[in-house]
């Protein structure tokens, strides 16, 4: 199976070429989507040997993420995974996130840092997932069950990636919420798995803070309003 890993990139020259460094063994591609830098993300990127997409101007992590599915299924790719590129996500994960797939288990695999005991997550973390758990249970109707509402790191194969292209609107911050309420309302068999993720000061102050919780919230109101 071709096993292709889709990386958005935002301003993360600094850090980008060590993370396609490990990815690289882990996967059959990569494919860097560098969604609208001032610093040189591209360039990196191509010097690393990665297929590499540009957006001109900044459009959003979720769009980023749409452009780079896309490439990967044009590519051939049977298994697609998103995986960030400033670092935080485990590359030594990927083979344990892949296997439901690969064995017929499920067709999405979202990481969870909850299933993973020895994971200490940072105060404003847990109240931008406390928010997203609760508004995605209440608005989204998405099941007690999931454990980690917002991760990024996600599995699904090549049958799920064409699906949900077709239903995904966000943009910015609220695609994660999004993917998960629609896999969820689908028939794809999903599963979680225990992922670490890497926090340090650099991409702490660079993330997701608490308010960004009541964003999120508020990105998928105003798209309802404006439908």
């Amino acid at each position: 199976m071709k096993i292709i890993a889709v990386v958005p990139a935002y301003n993360e020259a600094k850090r980008l070429g060590d993370v396609l460094l490990k990815l690289k063994t882990k996967v059959d591609g990569v494919v860097v989507v560098d969604d609208g830098s001032r610093d040189a993300t591209e360039k990196v990127a191509r010097e690393m040997g990665a297929v590499t997409l540009k957006h001109i101007v900044n459009r959003g992590q979720g769009l980023a993420l749409r452009t780079g599915t896309e490439a990967a299924l044009r590519l051939g790719a049977d298994i697609i995974v998103h995986f960030d590129a400033d670092g935080q996500h485990d590359d030594n994960f990927i083979e344990n996130l892949i296997q439901p797939i690969k064995n017929g288990q499920a067709e999405v695999v979202f990481g969870s840092r909850f299933l993973y005991r020895e994971q200490c997550l940072p105060m404003g973390r847990r109240i931008v997932l406390l928010v997203g758990k609760v508004f995605n249970m209440v608005f989204l109707g998405v099941s007690k069950k999931i454990t980690d509402p917002q991760s990024g790191l996600r599995a699904f194969n090549k049958n799920a990636g064409n699906w949900l292209l077709n239903y995904l609107t966000q943009d910015r911050m609220a695609h994660t919420s999004e993917i998960l309420a629609q896999i969820i309302k689908s028939d794809f068999m999903w599963t979680e798995i225990p992922v670490k993720i890497k926090y340090s000061a650099e991409t702490l102050a660079k993330g997701q803070k608490g308010f960004d919780g009541f964003k999120i919230v508020w990105q998928f109101v105003r798209h309802k309003l404006h439908r």
